[in-house]
Formats: structure tokens, C-alpha cells, sequence
């Protein structure tokens, strides 16, 4: 919406199919809920400005709870290093366009830590854990469909 000329009402009509469940769905309902407090005073003809004149910091937004998390994009992961607890897992999601293919090692020829390939291949919008990382170590991994470099991470595990 910001800065495309799209008007809330337009911005509102557009996101409100949500097909989809779990990230995606709340994603949605978050950018409905958006648009109903950008259109619900401007419809009523009200101000969003609060008339107490002392400013108002904004109120932080907590970090989602959950395992820790790598999203994979066309322009590579993020993060590529992470570091977890012994017995954590780690959640890959594939925002790319792409299909890929996680497995633990630095490549093919030194396969690595095998609780990483439960993720194995993840077509896009698709999202898998590893199995539980049991040994404090450091774990390399990387992208059977892409060898890019981008596309290699490390998990440590503490």
C-alpha cells in the first residue's frame, strides 16, 4: 500500500482472501485488521491523531516465540549463522520462487550432521524443522539446488 497510489480501501479489498493457514494466515489477518484501523476513522469522518498534544512512542513489537528460524530467499539466507541450544531445532521456510533442497554438511561430498537433512526439499511457501540437535558442535549446511554460496549456512549448537 505505502507508496504504490493504492488507497486502504483498494489495499483492504485486495488482502482480504487468505488462503492460507499458519505465518501466512496471520499475515493476512494482520494486514486486514491494518486496513480496518486506516479506513474505520477516515470512514467515520475522525482523525487518527490523538489531540493530547505529548507525543506518543511507539509500543515495541515482541518477537514471535517459536524455534529459531532461517528463511531462505532469492538473494540467499537469513540468517547464515545461527546459534541454538543442544536439543533446539531450527524451522527453514522458503519465501524463494525457487524450490531447494536443504542437507547438512558444506556440500555433497562431506555429508554432515543428518538431523539437518529432515528438512530435505522444500518447494516455495513450504516451511520444515530439523530433527533435534543432540551435541553441542557447529553444524555447515547447504542447498542441493543451488550451490551458490548464498545458499550455505552453519548452525551452531551450544
Amino acid at each position: 500500500m505505502s507508496g504504490s497510489g493504492e488507497s486502504a480501501a483498494q489495499y483492504a479489498a485486495r488482502v482480504v482472501v487468505c488462503p492460507r493457514a499458519g505465518y501466512w494466515g496471520r499475515k493476512c489477518l494482520s494486514a486486514l485488521v491494518t486496513s480496518a484501523l486506516l479506513i474505520g476513522p477516515a470512514a467515520c469522518g475522525g482523525s487518527t491523531s490523538s489531540n493530547t498534544g505529548a507525543p506518543t512512542a511507539p509500543t515495541p513489537v515482541p518477537a514471535p516465540a517459536g524455534p529459531p528460524t532461517v528463511r531462505i530467499s532469492s538473494a540467499g539466507l537469513a540468517p547464515t549463522e545461527i546459534t541454538v541450544s543442544v536439543g533446539d531445532r531450527v524451522t527453514f521456510i522458503n519465501e524463494d520462487t525457487q524450490p531447494h533442497d536443504v542437507a547438512g554438511g558444506p556440500d555433497i561430498a562431506h555429508p554432515d550432521c543428518r538431523e539437518i537433512d529432515a528438512v530435505g526439499f522444500l518447494v516455495t511457501g513450504q516451511s520444515r524443522q530439523t530433527a533435534p540437535l543432540p551435541d553441542a558442535r557447529t553444524c555447515d549446511y547447504h542447498d542441493h539446488s543451488n550451490h551458490a554460496d548464498i545458499f550455505n549456512g552453519r548452525i551452531i549448537i551450544r
